[in-house]
């Protein structure tokens, strides 16, 4: 990913928490070729000081045979917004678009073990609604056999992370103002996040 000096993000603490904030990402490979994607729900964990990225395929899609013999990309991005000039303190402007993205490398490893691939299911659960788990609890353990059957559930360690905040860090200080306090009027609930991400990085 290109990213201007200006816009890195280099704290990892911070790009995990966003990885985390908006795990529903976009998982990337490519088989002879041609480039492959599915947007799925990715729990992010740091394990012994790695980033460990954890999901699961419906086994029909047939992208689970290709993530452990190439490296695969995630990219995870949500909040973005348009910045119109009319922002700036001269005319000589163009619109641009403020957004943060972190793209994920690494190599993918399939979990077969079924009590495994149960704790990855749990641990979901947990992350996104825990109040499912009584009602995950209650159910047959043939219907949990079946369904999982019918899906892959896989890790990925990542091995290289690249992390972009474009928030307008070359405008002065005025102009982030001007931004910040337009995006907070939008009802466009993306743009009110990013006008968070600017507050932030004002402090």
């Amino acid at each position: 990913m290109y990213i201007p000096k200006s816009n890195i993000l280099t704290d990892r603490n911070e790009a995990v928490e966003f990885m985390k904030r908006f795990s529903f990402a976009t998982i990337v490979t490519s088989k002879d070729n041609i480039p492959t994607a599915t947007h799925l729900p990715f729990l992010v964990e740091l394990k012994n000081d790695k980033i460990i990225l954890s999901s699961h395929f419906a086994k029909a899609n047939k992208q689970w045979e290709d993530i452990e013999e190439n490296q695969v990309l995630v990219i995870f991005t949500e909040p973005h917004a348009y910045i119109s000039p009319s922002n700036y303190e001269t005319k000589l402007n163009v619109p641009t678009w403020n957004y943060i993205s972190i793209h994920s490398y690494g190599k993918g490893k399939l979990i077969t073990n079924f009590q495994e691939v149960i704790q990855l299911l749990e641990n979901s659960i947990d992350n996104y609604e825990e109040t499912y788990k009584k009602q995950w609890d209650s159910l047959p353990n043939e219907y949990k056999i079946k369904m999982i059957k019918g899906m892959v559930a896989f890790e990925i360690e990542v091995t290289d992370l690249q992390a972009k905040k474009k928030l307008s860090q070359n405008k002065t200080y005025s102009e982030q103002q001007n931004i910040i306090n337009t995006l907070y009027k939008s009802v466009n609930s993306n743009e009110q996040l990013i006008a968070d991400y600017m507050k932030k990085e004002q402090e």
